[in-house]
């Protein structure tokens, strides 16, 4: 069982910047790709970013040039770097562990929300 704790989410201006945190409390990164998702009011879940097990990352068009997904392996913690944020990247944000490629489940965080508002 691989639990996934995020954090980072909160009230932001438009223009402004925000790094969501994904905290997995154990080493998964050799064994899992990690994404980040989101999911506005009324509408699917999206794909914003993911990172895989080699490091090679890949990114919704609506977000490109301004989010930055990294992980630090020391800390077991993948981040979310939002940058140049606007009204329509306001939705709540899960991180996600897939585990498919090494034979492994997949698993969701709970979700941390980002309000984007002035």
């Amino acid at each position: 069982q691989v639990q996934l704790l995020e954090s980072g989410g909160g009230l932001v201006q438009p223009g402004g910047s925000l790094r969501l945190s994904c905290a997995a409390g154990v080493p998964i990164f050799s064994l899992y790709t990690m994404g980040w998702y989101r999911q506005a009011p009324g509408k699917q879940r999206e794909l914003v970013a993911i990172i895989r097990t080699s490091g090679t990352t890949n990114y919704a068009d609506t977000v490109k040039g301004r989010f930055t997904i990294s992980r630090d392996n020391a800390k077991n913690t993948v981040y979310l770097q939002m940058n140049s944020l606007n009204s329509e990247d306001t939705a709540v944000y899960y991180c996600y562990a897939d585990g498919h490629a090494s034979g492994r489940g997949n698993y969701w965080g709970q979700g941390t929300q980002v309000t984007v508002s002035s």
